[in-house]
């Protein structure tokens, strides 16, 4: 569980979230399983299509800190959220460690759940970087 910068102590949901959004987390600690603990945050506090504006925000400041702001993808990062907000829609889990367990497959970066709606190529595109590009995997 990642720290603020210049921390040690793990982060309670709200101090992780309110992090997050200020890119006040390490880089070098942020990996994909706390994308996806913010993400999930996101989605259970706000609106989805203000949970999507404000994760998208916070990643693109997060991205941008850490010296790699063309690293910020659109697709991936919406249909991240898209589908925690579906698995969230239908589970009963209230804490993060529960939705974990009982997502595992959103937890894996390589390889990702995104591979059976995408083609990879779509993924690494231009496009799919600037704009949430429609799944593909299966025309």
């Amino acid at each position: 569980m990642p720290a603020e910068e210049g921390g040690s102590a793990p982060l309670n949901d709200e101090e992780f979230l309110a992090a997050f959004e200020e890119a006040r987390l390490s880089p070098a600690s942020f990996h994909h399983r706390d994308h996806i603990r913010a993400a999930w945050l996101c989605v259970r506090r706000y609106q989805r299509l203000d949970a999507i504006a404000r994760f998208s925000s916070a990643l693109r400041r997060f991205a941008i800190k850490a010296g790699a702001p063309t690293l910020y993808n659109e697709t991936i990062t919406w249909a991240y959220l898209l589908l925690i907000a579906d698995r969230v829609r239908r589970g009963a889990a209230e804490e993060w460690e529960a939705f974990a367990a009982e997502n595992d497959d959103l937890l894996t970066w390589r390889p990702s759940i995104l591979d059976r709606y995408y083609r990879a190529e779509t993924l690494r595109s231009d496009a799919a970087k600037q704009h949430f590009v429609w799944p593909d995997a299966l025309d």
